[in-house]
């Protein structure tokens, strides 16, 4: 039978003594960062805590720097995933302070359960919240209830006062920097804290379906386009000051007078954004920016199929000659009509040869059957491009060259 040290006995009454802090802190009530505080003696380490989406909950590090270093997840940052049963409930950064007798695993084990225990009870009425917003909004994006004081009272007991209408948000961001799971409840919790700092009642969702984006719908209470003006911009710059390396389109709507109009606010939020992703240089677009797009919303909320098939019979034969071959038929196009039909311009502002424009031209008369040099057929192209984008199609990114367009050609299959 071995015989424990009087300095091992020492370390295990000071493990006990802090682990009795721990546990008197999540017994009272003290709330997390108290907790963390505790598990930071606990350990001797310095610790930041975050939630499922990587938002910081509760630091406890011995300076400012050392938080930074904590959250870029330097050189001896251990990240220690903190579960309940099979459910992930967050993460622990650690670094310890006393490089010669670290905390023991059976130490980490032990502290690591109890703050994510304390974080899973702390945050779990935050996602009971969370999954009431969306299923309102999803229900009101979709026109239901349609009752007006029905749906009035669903915002109400959310918190939310839609009597005098409101207005909608959507923010798209694109991943551009290797992302970590949970990057798209950054994108949610990031919108969300743009909204709430100019009105606290924005509620925000993630939409239903899922694509290669991260989406998120805001929805602004009240009748003041002034403040769904302002809501819009600090979710964009919260958007862009938490999530580095990333591209964002957002669109906002008309204040909906009428809380029944909010699914139609949705519909003009969504279109904007849709427009937003063709214009890198303005990622924020209220609906009345988005000019002759406007005539094809009706058409989309009244015949999508007709507007699926005027698409299909102008510009998705160069989507999909574009998507095959990694061209840039699409982005000619489209340079080409904002050039109002001038080659040297299209040519200048691709960084491409005149020749090598010529050609693509050629090739989308030949694909689509609609010569540029035609009104009509410059008029059908640029219908085409914006029924695309009222559908939400993306325009393939092509390459910066072609294969052959040295000489001014791209060889066919």
């Amino acid at each position: 039978m071995g015989v424990t040290s009087p300095a091992d006995r020492t370390t295990a009454g000071l493990d006990l003594s802090a682990l009795d802090a721990i546990t008197e802190a999540v017994a009272s009530g003290a709330g997390l960062p108290e907790v963390v505080r505790a598990a930071a003696r606990a350990l001797d380490a310095s610790l930041v805590l975050l939630d499922r989406s990587g938002s910081v909950l509760a630091v406890a590090a011995r300076s400012p720097a050392d938080e930074r270093s904590l959250l870029d997840g330097a050189a001896g940052v251990e990240m220690l995933e903190l579960r309940v049963a099979d459910a992930l409930v967050g993460q622990l950064r650690m670094r310890g302070r006393s490089i010669p007798s670290p905390p023991t695993p059976a130490l980490v084990r032990l502290v690591t359960t109890l703050v994510a225990s304390e974080a899973e009870r702390v945050r779990a009425p935050a996602r009971a919240s969370q999954e009431a917003s969306t299923a309102f909004l999803h229900a009101m994006l979709a026109g239901a209830p349609a009752d007006r004081d029905e749906l009035v009272a669903r915002a109400a007991e959310l918190g939310v006062d839609i009597e005098g209408g409101g207005s909608v948000v959507v923010a798209r961001a694109h991943a551009h920097v290797p992302t970590e799971d949970g990057w798209r409840n950054r994108v949610l919790a990031a919108a969300e804290r743009g909204a709430r700092a100019v009105t606290g009642s924005a509620i925000a969702a993630s939409p239903a379906h899922e694509s290669s984006a991260a989406e998120v719908v805001v929805l602004v209470p009240g009748g003041d386009e002034d403040l769904a003006s302002r809501a819009a911009d600090a979710v964009l710059r919260e958007l862009q000051s938490g999530l580095p390396g990333h591209s964002f389109a957002l669109g906002r709507s008309r204040v909906a007078a009428d809380p029944l109009d909010l699914h139609r606010a949705g519909s003009e939020a969504l279109l904007a954004a849709n427009v937003a992703e063709g214009d890198p240089e303005r990622p924020l677009l209220a609906f009345e920016q988005t000019g002759a797009y406007r005539l094809l919303l009706s058409a989309m909320s009244e015949d999508p199929g007709e507007l699926q098939r005027f698409y299909a019979e102008t510009v998705e034969p160069l989507v999909a000659y574009d998507e095959q071959y990694e061209t840039d038929l699409m982005r000619t196009v489209e340079a080409f009509l904002d050039n109002d039909g001038n080659v040297a311009g299209t040519a200048q502002k691709l960084f491409t040869h005149r020749h090598t424009i010529r050609y693509r031209l050629e090739r989308v008369r030949e694909l689509s059957g609609l010569d540029v040099g035609s009104t009509d057929g410059r008029e059908k192209l640029s219908l085409g491009l914006k029924a695309m984008r009222v559908l939400g199609v993306a325009a393939p990114a092509g390459p910066a060259t072609e294969p052959g367009t040295g000489a001014g050609r791209v060889p066919r299959p």
